[in-house]
């Protein structure tokens, strides 16, 4: 499965793509900020969006919004510093699938990916 990343930190999106190896995923896309994310996304639909909150150029909220407006179904993780509870329901509300803050451990990542394609799977199943 096709998984992109998109955060503005080189050094998270490496991050990621480490745990992500360690959980067996190596087809990966890296896109710094949410217009970078919405040209791979054009050109070739990943299976999974991972994505950070606070980027320049489009944030990750402006992001969901786009991406939602043509695709329902592809699944969006939020991964983001923005903990707080407002913040989680306006991801929600804008189409995210699932919320992990940073920083993580690989186990909730695994558990956080696993929950959102199964869920994305049963909903499309219906």
């Amino acid at each position: 499965m096709k998984i992109l990343l998109v955060d503005d930190s080189r050094t998270i999106r490496n991050i990621q793509k480490n745990t992500l190896k360690s959980l067996g995923y190596v087809d990966i896309l890296e896109a710094s900020d949410g217009l970078e994310a919405l040209n791979f996304i054009s050109k070739e639909r990943p299976g999974l969006i991972l994505m950070d909150w606070n980027m320049p150029n489009m944030d990750g909220i402006a992001l969901i919004k786009k991406v939602r407006e043509t695709d329902k179904a592809l699944p969006i993780i939020m991964v983001t510093t923005e903990a707080e509870k407002s913040r989680v329901i306006e991801a929600v509300k804008a189409g995210v699938n699932n919320y992990v803050v940073k920083p993580f451990t690989a186990d909730t990542l695994a558990e956080k990916i696993k929950q959102t394609l199964s869920r994305v799977t049963a909903a499309s199943a219906t």
